[in-house]
């Protein structure tokens, strides 16, 4: 019997790393050198004998990529991100510590939704806070050190066929054509990616794009932090269209170097916080106190802001003929709104897709048929919890699913018992964290556990 979604997601998330090398690729070649890109080449490694990452970044050079423009906004590291990284990178927890990154366990977390502090609650589960550079840094570090693992600084600009098999890359070099073979392509190329494109020129079908329109704009701010272990390290305050009409919500991280990072977003056409005055104004008067300690403090350089019109995803999975020696990773596939920090947790769970699928020694003359099986699980997860909360903005169109009127309402009521009730609210973050499936949320026992909830805090 095929396991359901939750199981699937389950064993994904429980799967450990192999216990030691067993080469089942000749070599592999990843496009794109982005978190995903980078995960997918930690796993290929156990896997393969020789691994290339094609990225026209130079990927030796430390700090911001010009290819990762979103790379100076807050970024988050859900709990099941950290896991993955950790089973990938034993100790990586410690060593983004020792480069500054700040621990946030849950008891350093605070969230309000609509002004009310949500209830606190008690596990295990930390996070990491720090900048997109430095976590994408020391993941770069720790594969770039990997034995068969190199780099070629170029310009992918299609696919090699051998029949219906890829066999390469192709790319320029110091523009000079060239092109890399490969018993694997993994498409890394995040949102931009042209593999739909390349794939339409070798004869074979265009994947269907869905896209949720959602006219995010936010704005990032740094400012100086002097307490050294600040008793919150991540501050969350979220705000429903009942409540704000211009702003969706802000939140502020510890990062390393002595820093506080600080984010506002807005939809549609309110860009809360463009200017450093509107910023520091908007902390002090629309959200909880702790917002006004930051604004206090020495803002560091400039507002940096950034705008994100969609959520997409191209379903390869649906695809009646696909070519074998060929999988795409992270953005590549699908990407969400970033206000709920999923993108890196889900280049993780990816790569856990990769790592089982490779474990289980596939015959890789035939289309990874098992990986896609897989990798729809969990985009299929990220997808509903990223769209069933944007889907409640009231400048979003849709598409609305079958039976969201009933759907939106339980949603809404477990959302709002995770408020006072701690049951709930562990159900809930473990599933927003993605250490769970979503289908474990909406069962009978946790929807009345809700009613209850509301039905007492009205009293």
């Amino acid at each position: 019997m095929p396991l359901s979604p939750a199981q699937v997601f389950a064993a994904l998330n429980a799967a450990p790393p192999p216990g030691q090398a067993s080469p089942v690729v000749g070599k592999a070649v990843v496009v794109g050198g982005s978190v995903a890109g980078l995960l997918a080449a930690r796993v290929l490694s156990d896997y393969a004998q020789s691994v290339v990452i094609i990225e026209r970044d130079d990927l030796q050079v430390a700090g911001e990529r010009p290819g990762v423009p979103q790379g100076t906004q807050l970024h988050a590291l859900l709990p099941g991100g950290l896991l993955q990284l950790e089973r990938l990178f034993p100790g990586f927890r410690e060593q983004a510590l020792a480069a500054g990154a700040v621990e946030a366990r849950p008891a350093a977390r605070r969230t309000y939704l609509d002004g009310r502090l949500k209830v606190v609650v008690p596990d295990d589960a930390d996070s990491l806070a720090g900048s997109r550079p430095l976590l994408e840094g020391l993941i770069r570090q720790q594969v770039l050190r990997l034995p068969n693992v190199k780099t070629v600084v170029a310009r992918a600009t299609g696919l090699v066929f051998d029949g219906a098999a890829v066999a390469g890359v192709r790319c320029d070099v110091d523009g000079l054509p060239g092109a890399e073979s490969a018993d694997l392509v993994v498409d890394a190329m995040g949102r931009s990616s042209r593999l739909s494109d390349w794939l339409e020129q070798g004869g074979w079908e265009r994947p269907v794009t869905r896209r949720m329109t959602v006219h995010l704009n936010y704005a990032t701010a740094l400012f100086r932090r002097t307490e050294v272990s600040p008793d919150l390290a991540v501050v969350m305050a979220l705000l429903s269209p009942k409540m704000s009409s211009d702003v969706a919500g802000a939140a502020f991280f510890a990062i390393e170097d002595g820093r506080w990072m600080a984010m506002m977003a807005g939809y549609g056409d309110h860009r809360p916080g463009r200017t450093a005055e509107d910023f520091v104004r908007r902390l002090r008067e629309q959200f909880p106190p702790e917002f006004g300690e930051i604004a206090r403090s020495e803002m560091i350089g400039d507002v940096r802001t950034y705008a994100h019109a969609d959520s997409r995803r191209r379903d390869f999975h649906a695809l009646a003929r696909f070519p074998a020696g060929l999988i795409s990773v992270g953005d590549a596939v699908a990407s969400f709104n970033p206000v709920y920090g999923q993108g890196m947790t889900a280049a993780a769970l990816h790569a856990a897709c990769l790592s089982t699928y490779l474990r289980s020694d596939p015959d890789l003359s035939v289309p990874a048929r098992a990986y896609l099986d897989m990798q729809k699980v969990v985009v299929d997860a990220a997808w509903s919890i990223s769209t069933s909360a944007d889907l409640a903005l009231p400048h979003v169109e849709g598409p609305y699913p079958r039976g969201y009127r009933l759907s939106s309402w339980v949603g809404r009521q477990i959302v709002a018992a995770t408020v006072t009730d701690v049951a709930v609210a562990r159900r809930f973050n473990d599933v927003v964290s993605m250490r769970e499936h979503p289908r474990t949320l909406g069962t009978p026992g946790i929807l009345l556990r809700s009613l209850g909830a509301n039905l007492r805090a009205r009293r």
